[in-house]
């Protein structure tokens, strides 16, 4: 029986991924190098992300880091500018509050979680949100949702994670949990062949809740 929901966050509860991409674009144009889309895609997959590409043509550390705080005051504009909701994320949560206790498992630094946040409603169905701080090694390493686990105080058997990146999908099957891969337009491309279930919207989780009570 699925009494836990453990819910990964952008992407999944709200519309970032892309935005977050285009910071990091734009972070490079600044020292007039192009990231490329794909290889952006891959190098997140194992935790490297934008930084990878800027390596690869000789850009040095300090340099990095001086890009990093450009890229998150981009990624913040873009969090306080862009439409980011996702239809019908809300309405789900409230449904599936009926049914499960949940959380959320992100590697969104904190002041980027509670900007998205300020003005939303979505984690009054929480029981608690871990973010990036609240936890040593990042996903796709498996102790985000161990720590998620242990929080709850719950079995694997009794928890879903949900996910829409492959590497959320490494880092729950790591863990030894099964994953929900929940459709985003911009991850779509991903290997997600070890998930458990795929689905289009957020709604269609309380039929797999209820097939599994």
């Amino acid at each position: 029986m699925r009494k836990y929901l453990l819910f990964d966050h952008d992407g999944v509860l709200v519309d970032t991924e892309f935005w977050y991409y285009k910071a990091g674009e734009r972070a490079l144009a600044d020292i007039g190098l192009a990231l490329d889309k794909d290889r952006y895609l891959r190098h997140m997959n194992q935790g490297s992300g934008t930084w990878a590409q800027a390596r690869a043509t000789g850009v040095d550390e300090q340099t990095i880091s001086r890009l990093r705080g450009v890229r998150d005051g981009y990624y913040q504009e873009y969090l306080r500018t862009e439409a980011i909701e996702i239809e019908g994320v809300a309405e789900a949560l409230a449904e599936l509050s009926k049914h499960v206790r949940m959380a959320v498992v992100t590697t969104a630094k904190r002041a980027d979680f509670e900007l998205i946040h300020e003005k939303r409603q979505l984690t009054r169905f929480m029981d608690f949100v871990l973010v990036r701080e609240d936890y040593r090694l990042a996903k796709p390493h498996p102790e985000p949702y161990l720590t998620g686990l242990q929080r709850f105080g719950a079995t694997r058997e009794e928890t879903l994670v949900v996910e829409d990146s492959s590497r959320g999908l490494n880092s729950a099957v790591a863990a030894g949990v099964d994953c929900v891969i929940v459709h985003n337009e911009f991850t779509k491309a991903q290997d997600f062949s070890q998930a458990r279930y795929r689905v289009e919207a957020l709604r269609e989780l309380q039929d797999i809740i209820l097939e599994a009570s």
